[in-house]
């Protein structure tokens, strides 16, 4: 005895026919290449805003995308400005580096200490803000110390959030006079208590070989660059 046998529309092709699966496998095909399409039309529109949001330097969709993504926010560097003090003595050439105030500072000694520098807004001039900031670091001013004129060193990446414009000046400063201006922190963390803390700590003169070990890495770049100047400079002077 055989089973009863589905009815098939005519001219429709049997769903278990050669033609019949040839139909569905065409149908899925389609179906599979619209999704493709719409997947690629989304990821290209998320890349898009993506690309204009870094363009205008603003995060997408409320949040900074992921640091490895290649529509990762890049954020603008910061630009800051400063005074390498040098001086001579005993035929070698010593520099003038300054210690972070704060707490956070306190226990770290080499790889801490810096130029004096200060972060300068737009449209400022950036020897005129590296002068005001020396001056608001160790209380001296400038001019008043200078044998000479200021040398521009250039700007060095000190960070990928920060960017410093160096000036090289010939005088003379006391550490021990140092007077530096002070800011204000909340210490212990989430003590509820404001204390005020020196922007600045101690300075004192090193001679380069030191002052290398004590610097920043990221101004490392700006002593190497002092001491080829100076090292050019009576080559220049010769007639």
């Amino acid at each position: 005895m055989t089973g009863a046998r589905m009815p098939v529309e005519q001219g429709a092709p049997s769903p278990f026919s050669i033609q019949g699966q040839r139909a569905k496998s065409a149908l899925l095909l389609l179906l599979l290449q619209s999704l493709g399409r719409n997947r690629r039309r989304g990821a290209a529109s998320a890349a898009a805003m993506c690309s204009a949001a870094r363009e205008r330097n603003v995060s997408y969709n409320g949040q900074a995308p992921d640091a490895e993504s290649p529509y990762a926010v890049k954020p603008m560097p910061q630009h800051s400005a400063g005074i390498l003090l040098y001086r001579r003595r005993r035929g070698t050439v010593e520099v003038l580096l300054v210690h972070p105030g704060g707490p956070l500072w306190a226990k770290k000694d080499d790889g801490a200490w810096s130029i004096p520098k200060g972060v300068y807004g737009p449209g400022e001039d950036a020897l005129t803000a590296a002068k005001r900031e020396f001056a608001e670091e160790t209380g001296a001013e400038l001019e008043a110390i200078l044998k000479g004129e200021a040398i521009a060193l250039g700007a060095f990446v000190q960070s990928r959030a920060k960017i410093v414009e160096v000036w090289a000046v010939e005088g003379e400063l006391d550490p021990a006079k140092l007077k530096s201006n002070t800011f204000t922190m909340q210490w212990p963390p989430r003590s509820g208590r404001m204390q005020a803390f020196r922007e600045v700590d101690r300075a004192a003169w090193f001679a380069p070989a030191e002052a290398e070990t004590k610097i920043l890495e990221g101004q490392q770049p700006v002593l190497e660059a002092l001491l080829r100047h100076l090292k050019e400079a009576p080559a220049r002077r010769r007639p």
